[in-house]
């Protein structure tokens, strides 16, 4: 069966191209999408023709192309190989680590049932809503403490409203885009600040009375670190969710960081047990299942972040703009408009 998925088929060029779909093997589900969307990071990252496959990797020495993005989406099962537990046809299913494709075949380790009172576009967001919860585990965030969050990118939005869910207080949320500041405080931040303030790490200090206990660096830069470390209280917890893949910086470690007592948590999504959930590391399904559960239930408003939502045709455009645009906001692919 012939259909259509987005390639990058070379730096800063995405196309919508057809491909042959085989059946499922046995263990996959065939899912027909209904809704994907763009991690802006990740997917500007390989746009740009990075040269970093994965943090325990060598980096390459040159980018390779064609290149499949799109981990997070939702649609209806079309197909059922052997061996799939509960899954059927006509199941409505959110996924982890899929791409931007019209139809594709799953593995059920990777697919989830998704209530009815679940939105396509907010079960197309779950996956990456797991991954500032798994940093918030990570700290070993308790009730009542404070929290801040650098950078209020589609993470950091999600880790306000996490935050809010786990008892946090109060929540400082930081970016420079004051359109951004007040979106956080509309998600459940107590405060909103500008880290190019000139008393930024002051007041941050302040209003949490000494110090965050809990940070969540979310920018990937040097500077956001830097930056963040400065508002912690001692013996602080800081996770690093954001994918820094630029190592020429400095941090001050004896007076930020080993004076202090504090702990830098490395929060990438595949630093997870693979099977056991114990001491604030989840599994990535156990993480997934919390943030249906919270959205089903109305403590998570994932798809109201969504800014824009387009045909896979205008797939080219789009991606042009992350390439080009440094503030991008939310987007998802509405597959159903291919038909």
């Amino acid at each position: 069966m012939e259909a259509k998925r987005i390639i990058f088929t070379a730096p800063q060029v995405a196309e919508l191209l057809p491909y042959e779909v085989a059946d499922p093997a046995p263990g996959q589900v065939q899912v027909a999408l209904e809704v994907s969307t763009i991690s802006s990071g990740t997917e500007r990252a390989n746009l740009m023709g990075s040269k970093i496959i994965a943090w325990n990797q060598p980096e390459a020495k040159e980018a390779i192309f064609p290149r499949r993005v799109g981990y997070s989406s939702a649609g209806i099962i079309t197909k059922v190989g052997e061996d799939c537990g509960d899954f059927k046809v006509g199941d409505r299913v959110a996924l982890s680590w899929s791409t931007h494709s019209q139809l594709l075949n799953m593995p059920i380790r990777n697919v989830h049932h998704l209530d009815d009172a679940v939105s396509f576009a907010d079960g197309a967001l779950a996956h990456i809503a797991t991954f500032p919860l798994a940093a918030i585990r990570k700290c070993r965030l308790e009730l009542g403490e404070s929290a801040i969050v650098m950078g209020m990118g589609i993470l950091g939005m999600f880790g306000v409203q996490l935050l809010k869910a786990a008892g946090a207080a109060p929540i400082l949320a930081v970016d420079p885009n004051p359109e951004k500041r007040k979106i956080a405080l509309e998600l459940g931040a107590d405060y909103a600040l500008d880290p190019f303030a000139p008393d930024f790490a002051k007041t941050a200090k302040e209003l949490t009375k000494g110090g965050a206990q809990v940070g969540i660096e979310v920018t990937g830069i040097g500077a956001g670190l830097d930056g963040i470390l400065d508002c912690m209280a001692l013996r602080g917890r800081v996770a690093l969710l954001g994918c820094t893949r630029d190592s020429d910086f400095t941090i001050d470690y004896y007076h930020k960081v080993h004076g202090p007592g504090i702990t830098l948590v490395g929060a990438h999504t595949a630093a997870r047990p693979a099977v056991d959930c114990s001491n604030g590391w989840w599994t990535e399904r156990e993480d997934f299942e919390t943030v249906l559960k919270l959205t089903k239930l109305g403590r998570l408003r994932l798809s109201d972040l969504v800014a824009e939502t387009h045909s896979p045709k205008d797939a080219p455009a789009v991606f042009t703009r992350l390439c080009k645009e440094p503030t991008f906001p939310i987007v998802q692919f509405d597959w159903r408009k291919l038909l």
